[in-house]
């Protein structure tokens, strides 16, 4: 979802960036949260914390960090270039689709709703609190194959950081990295099969295969 369908890294970091100052009267660099990016806001937030030395409220400081986010976000956030036509693709090729964030499901909610792409568009989606180990382990990405009740070997996950294309290639998936966060060169070496800026330049090969 982050970084794939909407880029809401630049907001859901000034969220957490506006809590810490809240609460805890620090101010914190965007680039402190970069190594954390893709792992869930309860990682998203409790690293960041331990670098400053902070012992966090998690559920708390994670509850008011989405009440800021699902704020600041209106009329804001927006779906990457190509989202919704690369979904109707997938459509009209007979593709199963499945949303997998670490993320809660609140965010989840939030995004989609903001971007105008309705839940229904997917046949299953999976957040971060319904597994236990998060990405870079490959749980999230088992768990929407199961959903969907394709094997993982035919699977193809879409993510934007090297801890989700690490997590796709433990569950035996092809990875596709998009480059809104990390670069390409990073992505590759995580294992990334493709890498492109957007959904709106797809693999050729992609689709061929379903012919």
């Amino acid at each position: 979802m982050d970084g794939v369908l909407c880029d809401s890294e630049p907001f859901i970091g000034e969220a957490a960036g506006r809590m810490f100052h809240e609460r805890y009267q620090i101010k914190v660099k965007p680039a402190d949260f970069k190594l954390f990016v893709g792992m869930g806001e309860n990682r998203y937030l409790s690293g960041v914390a331990e670098r400053h030395g902070i012992r966090l409220a998690l559920e708390s400081d994670k509850a008011r960090t989405y009440a800021i986010y699902l704020d600041i976000i209106k009329g804001r956030l927006k779906p990457l270039p190509g989202a919704a036509d690369f979904i109707a693709a997938c459509r009209q090729h007979g593709l199963k689709l499945a949303v997998a964030t670490s993320a809660d499901l609140i965010k989840l909610q939030g995004n989609l709703n903001e971007i105008r792409i309705p839940v229904q568009m997917f046949d299953a989606t999976v957040t971060g609190s319904e597994v236990e180990r998060k990405k870079p382990h490959p749980d999230l990405f088992l768990a929407a194959a199961q959903k969907i009740k394709i094997h993982s070997g035919h699977c193809l996950v879409i993510e934007d950081a090297p801890s989700g294309i690490k997590a796709a290639t433990r569950a035996g998936m092809l990875s596709w990295g998009l480059t809104t966060s990390f670069s390409s060169r990073a992505l590759t070496r995580a294992g990334a099969r493709w890498t492109a800026p957007d959904l709106a330049h797809v693999p050729p090969e992609l689709f061929r295969s379903r012919k």
